[in-house]
């Protein structure tokens, strides 16, 4: 059975924990991807490939009860893609059920709910990522974690990890999901 993307749910998710952490989820220092896949499952994205790490999409409640002394967490209680953007990017690009995208080249192909992925120094290793919380003009505004940004130009411009080099990855989330 099919399940509908809400762009709607994933912005007001994006907008309301912008500048902090919701505490039904663990928080990273580098905590983009993790705060992206936050908002997608807000929007209705369905988590898929459990217990494989390296190829699903998924989070479970384990991570609450696995936070051992000094603060670390069992990172067994959630996929690589939940948490790393190269591996998101990757998920995104590859998945061919539940949560799917396609990459499109422009940003002005993008609606509010897609997602962003930075490459600062062009080497083709992704190294952040964002989702679209809005458009004026034609460009799309982004929310972020790691640094916590709310309504910020897309192309990170006035950013100290942006370069001459910076590539973007741009991905349409798919409005069904199967």
């Amino acid at each position: 059975m099919a399940s509908y993307y809400n762009r709607q749910a994933a912005v007001q998710y994006a907008r309301n924990w912008w500048n902090g952490r919701n505490p039904n989820y663990p928080s990273f220092q580098d905590d983009c991807t993790n705060f992206i896949s936050q908002c997608l499952r807000a929007g209705g994205a369905p988590m898929s490939g459990y217990p494989n790490r390296a190829r699903g999409w998924w989070i479970t409640d384990g991570w609450k009860s696995g936070r051992g002394t000094g603060g670390y967490y069992s990172n067994e209680t959630w996929s690589y893609s939940w948490t790393v953007s190269s591996s998101l990017r990757w998920y995104l690009e590859s998945a061919k059920s539940g949560l799917t995208a396609k990459r499109v080249q422009s940003p002005s192909e993008l609606n509010i709910g897609d997602v962003i992925f930075y490459d600062f120094q062009g080497d083709g290793r992704i190294d952040h990522s964002t989702i679209v919380t809005s458009i004026v003009n034609g460009v799309p505004y982004i929310h972020a974690h790691t640094v916590n940004s709310q309504d910020r130009h897309y192309d990170y411009s006035n950013s100290h990890a942006y370069t001459p080099n910076t590539k973007y990855y741009f991905f349409k989330i798919d409005d069904v999901f199967n």
